[in-house]
């Protein structure tokens, strides 16, 4: 009797749907649907003067207009597209470069193990921000692309320091020297075996480093080393309605929250794959 109601409440549990998953994929697919909507479509052309400066919100305009008279909604709308552009284009880089390191340093000797998880703790020790201010500031200028890169390189450390230490823990595991000894080369173990064993973790870590690089983006286009104009960044929008905060909020408000409510769908979605990468978190729920 026991046993029935512990497969009961096991199979509960794996059908129980996580609700912070749920609501995150709802949040992220929307600023996803906007975002990709604005690619045939916004209500006014966000380059144009689509009425006067600083208007309120009307049903012509539903977030008002900037200083400059442009649609705001349609600027906001731009905004998820990049936003979501730098988020994607920089974890793709970041866990490139920072699996392709972790492995390396995993398979290496112990001095080169030592040397580059040091020059790992470094970069980690710089923060997000300023190392890709720094990148920034070196290149030819400030541009999506370079916003892009200099995200994904800092953030690379990150997700190298993690692959490193989820691999060595793999790797100590009796079926990885079975597996040798039945002949299975060192690329095949880190397909077959390190891989698949990593994976849910790091998905989780990348999908928390997505917040985080439309956060920076957002902060180096507030600084004017993001995206330059015409891109609509929602940073550059708050750095624009700094000026008129006090006379038109609305124009420093509505960015705020949609920059706020795109990093915390991430956070949502990120804490529901880690909900359904780890079995014994979702069956205690």
């Amino acid at each position: 009797m026991s046993n029935t109601t512990t497969m009961t409440s096991s199979e509960q549990g794996r059908k129980r749907r996580s609700w912070t998953f749920t609501i995150g994929a709802l949040i992220v697919g929307l600023h996803l649907a906007i975002g990709l909507m604005t690619l045939i479509w916004t209500p006014y052309d966000p380059a144009a003067m689509s009425g006067g400066r600083l208007e309120a919100v009307s049903f012509q305009h539903l977030a008002g207009t900037d200083r400059l008279g442009r649609d705001l909604f349609s600027l906001i709308m731009i905004g998820s597209r990049i936003a979501l552009t730098v988020g994607t284009g920089a974890i793709l880089i970041g866990g490139l470069i920072g699996i392709t390191i972790g492995l390396l340093a995993a398979f290496a000797s112990k001095t080169l193990d030592d040397v580059l998880a040091a020059g790992l703790d470094i970069l980690i020790a710089f923060p997000t921000l300023l190392l890709a201010m720094l990148i920034v500031a070196s290149s030819d200028g400030a541009s999506l692309w370079t916003a892009i890169i200099a995200i994904g390189i800092a953030n690379s450390a990150i997700v190298a320091r993690l692959t490193r230490i989820l691999t060595k823990r793999v790797l100590s595991m009796d079926y990885i020297t079975a597996s040798r000894i039945s002949g299975t080369s060192w690329m095949g173990v880190v397909w077959i075996h390190v891989l698949p064993n990593i994976w849910p973790t790091l998905l989780v870590n990348l999908a928390l480093q997505f917040g985080l690089a439309v956060i920076a983006e957002a902060s180096l286009s507030y600084l004017g080393l993001g995206a330059p104009p015409p891109n609509a960044s929602w940073g550059r929008l708050l750095q624009e309605a700094q000026a008129t905060v006090y006379t038109a909020p609305i124009g420093a408000i509505a960015p705020g929250l949609a920059l706020v409510s795109l990093v915390i769908g991430i956070n949502l979605l990120a804490d529901g794959l880690r909900d359904l990468a780890d079995p014994t978190r979702r069956s205690r729920r």
